[in-house]
């Protein structure tokens, strides 16, 4: 538990370092989106290969799997929409508009989106006892550009330093919880179970991906974010090969 624990909170620590970088010298737009849309290309990698490849791969579950894609995305949209309702569904706009939302609606936007990524960490170390690398770098490099938007805005809303560091602080810590609870709730569990959180979270994070991830990076950055996406699941399919050979 002590590892998961490390491994989700190592992860999400690029969302206190994307605060940093965009609190002393913010990026441009275009490049912010570029980097979006890059840490996009990673995660949409790790969903395929450390997620539904690995549920559907549990002993033939694919039913599960199946059934936790959907339920994952239907339990993403309904908790971006009640986060919406709170004011913070643009969370991830990176040109800086500030949170209409309160610090728990904040807090919790964030949290919706790195959790389930956390979780699978966990997860992943629990099936194999070693944590999945390219699941490792997806989180990682995802999270950096979501803590500069988030920052930008946060700042401009009038949040100061040391508020933000703790908001992200937060985030970390609960995202490590997240990934220790992955692995001691799960340990034991039954093959159906584990190819159905494996579903949950990839259904969670694609569809976080398509509803404001990509569309945000695209916004800002054109058409260079398909190359940008492109290279980054290039890239996690490269290290999910090193893993495999």
């Amino acid at each position: 538990m002590a590892a998961a624990l490390f491994w989700g909170v190592a992860a999400a620590a690029s969302l206190l370092i994307g605060a940093v970088v965009a609190l002393v010298r913010p990026p441009n737009t275009k490049v912010l989106g570029t980097v979006m849309s890059f840490g996009a290309g990673v995660l949409l990698s790790a969903v395929a290969f450390e997620l539904v490849a690995k549920g559907i791969n549990t002993e033939g579950a694919l039913k599960s799997t199946a059934l936790g894609l959907f339920v994952g995305a239907a339990v993403f949209t309904l908790g971006d929409r009640v986060i919406d309702h709170f004011g913070y569904g643009e969370r991830k706009d990176i040109g800086g508009a500030p949170p209409e939302g309160s610090g728990l609606a904040i807090v919790l936007g964030a949290m919706l989106d790195g959790i389930p990524e956390s979780a699978v960490l966990g997860l992943t170390l629990l099936q194999t006892g070693e944590i999945g690398v390219s699941m490792l770098v997806a989180v990682f490099v995802s999270n950096f550009p979501e803590g500069m938007a988030a920052t930008t805005g946060l700042h401009n809303g009038g949040w100061t330093t040391g508020r933000i560091v703790a908001l992200w602080s937060a985030v970390i810590v609960a995202s490590g919880i997240a990934a220790a609870l992955g692995f001691t709730l799960l340990d034991g569990a039954g093959p159906s179970t584990i190819s159905f959180m494996l579903g949950f979270s990839g259904g969670a994070i694609l569809t976080m991906l398509a509803t404001s991830m990509m569309p945000e990076a695209y916004e800002h950055a054109g058409r260079l974010v398909g190359i940008a996406n492109v290279l980054g699941f290039a890239v996690a399919v490269w290290i999910n090969w090193l893993e495999v050979t």
